[in-house]
């Protein structure tokens, strides 16, 4: 099987025009639930993430011959999924603010064309790192990176995996 080695990427993906549906910790644990899904059948390994109300970012890395694209396309698929399965149990109304007119779906939680960036640099990873563990601090939400808890700075900070599904950037 030929493998090809892919570069880690920092990624970053935005709730349409957005809205603040990430406000909510079950459309936040939708998120995380993904990621722990995408790491336990080794398809990614995950260094940094943080999920905000309307964006998040994620450092992370395609394995087992998976590729970028791949990965992304499933984790957002997966998740736009699941958050349409609840709004349209719970909050109909508010799934309404998601309709779009679109051949190919009828909903859209997603921005189009998410940024994805290579890390070839350790000065350009380390950054992108400290970009999102401050994230939530340049927001207002927290005064120190590790006490926002939907973020890996904690891990960092004082090696606690809350999660189950991060690897250190040194691994």
């Amino acid at each position: 099987m030929l493998t090809t080695e892919h570069h880690p990427q920092f990624f970053t993906a935005t709730i349409l025009e957005w809205k603040p549906l990430l406000a909510e910790d079950k459309y936040q644990n939708i998120i995380l639930d993904s990621l722990r899904f995408l790491v336990s059948e080794q398809r990614v390994k995950v260094n940094s993430f943080v999920i905000m109300s309307n964006h998040i970012h994620i450092i992370w890395h395609a394995i087992n011959g998976f590729t970028p694209q791949q990965v992304q396309h499933s984790f957002l698929k997966f998740t736009a999924q699941q958050i349409k399965f609840d709004l349209q149990k719970g909050n109909p109304q508010l799934l309404q603010q998601f309709r779009v007119n679109a051949a190919d779906r009828e909903f859209q939680f997603w921005e189009r064309n998410p940024l994805a960036i290579d890390l070839y640099s350790h000065e350009v990873y380390m950054q992108k790192l400290e970009y999102i563990h401050y994230n939530p601090v340049e927001a207002g939400l927290c005064f120190l990176p590790e006490d926002y808890y939907y973020s890996s700075a904690r891990f960092y900070e004082k090696l606690q995996d809350d999660f189950g599904f991060l690897t250190h950037w040194q691994e």
